[in-house]
C-alpha cells in the first residue's frame, strides 16, 4: 500500500517530550518498508486546508496516525484522525471518537464508573464535601499526555486541596484520589479475529522513594535524565500470580471493548493495599518509540516490531 504517516509538526528547539514523535515516525516507517509498503510523511498543523490537500493529492491507501497534538495543544489530538475519517481514508489506531473519550480524562472516568470498572474517585467543585483531609489527591491536566504539568507538587492532602480548589482551573485540570500502591502499565495489541492480546504487564518500580514522597511518573521521571525521579523510576516485568495476571488482563480487554479501541493501546493501573486494581489512564495510541513501554512489552512478549506494525496496519478504521 501507499501509506502516509501523519504526525504533529515539531517546533524548533523542541523538548524531548515533543520531539519523541520523530522517533516513532522512524520506527513505523522502517517497519512499514520492511513489509513492502511505500511510505510518505505528512505533518499536521493548524493549516488544515493544506493538510487536507496533501492527503487528497497523495491518493493514499491508508494513513498511519501518529498525531499527538497540534501546535502543542493536546486537546486538538482528534483533529488529524477526524480529517482523515471525513476524507474516507483508512487509518491506523483508534478512531477519533475513541481518542477523544480516552484523552479527556474526566470523560474516561465517567464511562469507567458507569460500566463498573474501578477508577480513583474524582473531585469537582460540586462534591468538595467528600474530600477526606487524611487522604491524598492528585491534580492532573485533562488533555496532556507525556506527564506534562505533572510533578510531585500535584499530590496534596485533602486539607490543602480544599484550600486550593478555588485556584484550580477545571477547564484544563481535574482532581482524583491518589492511590498509593503498585503501578502497572499493560500494553495491548490487536489480534483481528480474536480478542486483543494483553502483553506482559510492566510494573513501574519507585526505588529509593522515602517518606511521603509521591510515587508518580511525572515529567521529571519521564524526560529529565539527570533527575532523581528519572534514575529511580524503573520499568520491570515481574512474574505475577496467576490471579493478579488474569485480573489485569481482564480489565484491559474490558477497557478495549468499552472504548472500542483498535490497533494498539495501553492501560495504566494502580493497586490499592488490598490489590484492588484502579484504572488511572487509558492511552488509545500510546507512544511507540524504540525506548517506549509499548516496544519493551512487545520484546518481553516475544513479538517483533514488524509483526506489531503489521497487525496494527491490518486493523484499520475504514
Amino acid at each position: 500500500m501507499k501509506i502516509a504517516i501523519l504526525y504533529n509538526k515539531v517546533s524548533e528547539n523542541a523538548a524531548d517530550d515533543e520531539s519523541d514523535v520523530l522517533d516513532q515516525v522512524e520506527l513505523v516507517e522502517n517497519n512499514l518498508i520492511k513489509l513492502g509498503h511505500v511510505v510518505e510523511h505528512i505533518q499536521i498543523t493548524l493549516d488544515m486546508q493544506s493538510v487536507k490537500n496533501e492527503l487528497v493529492d497523495g491518493n493514499y491507501d491508508a494513513v498511519f496516525n501518529l498525531t499527538e497534538s497540534i501546535d502543542n495543544h493536546g486537546e486538538l489530538i482528534t483533529f488529524g484522525p477526524a480529517l482523515v475519517d471525513v476524507l474516507k481514508i483508512p487509518y491506523s489506531g483508534s478512531s477519533y471518537e475513541a481518542i477523544f473519550l480516552t484523552t479527556n480524562k474526566p470523560v474516561t472516568k465517567i464511562l469507567l464508573e458507569r460500566y463498573g470498572i474501578l477508577t480513583p474517585q474524582i473531585i469537582t467543585p460540586q462534591n468538595i464535601n467528600t474530600i477526606d483531609v487524611n487522604k491524598r489527591y492528585i491534580i492532573k491536566p485533562i488533555w496532556e499526555d507525556g506527564s506534562l504539568f505533572l510533578d510531585e507538587d500535584c499530590v496534596v492532602y485533602g486539607k490543602e486541596l480544599i484550600e486550593r480548589m478555588k485556584e484550580i482551573d477545571f477547564r484544563y485540570f481535574f482532581v482524583e484520589q491518589y492511590i498509593d500502591g503498585r503501578e502497572f502499565n499493560i500494553s495491548i495489541l490487536t489480534r483481528l479475529s480474536e480478542e486483543p492480546q494483553a502483553l506482559k504487564p510492566a510494573e513501574i518500580v519507585f526505588k529509593n522513594y522515602s517518606g511521603n514522597k509521591p510515587k508518580i511518573v511525572g515529567y521529571s521521571a519521564k524526560w529529565e535524565v539527570e533527575s532523581f525521579e528519572y534514575k529511580n523510576t524503573i520499568r520491570e516485568f515481574p512474574t505475577l500470580s496467576k490471579t493478579l495476571h488474569n485480573k489485569l488482563n481482564k480489565i484491559c480487554v474490558d477497557c478495549w471493548k468499552l472504548f472500542k479501541l483498535k490497533g494498539y493501546a495501553r492501560v495504566d493501573i494502580r493497586l490499592d493495599k488490598n490489590e484492588n486494581p484502579y484504572v488511572i489512564e487509558i492511552n488509545a495510541n500510546p507512544c511507540i518509540s524504540p525506548d517506549s513501554g509499548f516496544v519493551a512489552a512487545l520484546k518481553e512478549s516475544g513479538i517483533t516490531e514488524t509483526e506489531a506494525i503489521e497487525r496494527i496496519i491490518k486493523d484499520l478504521n475504514k
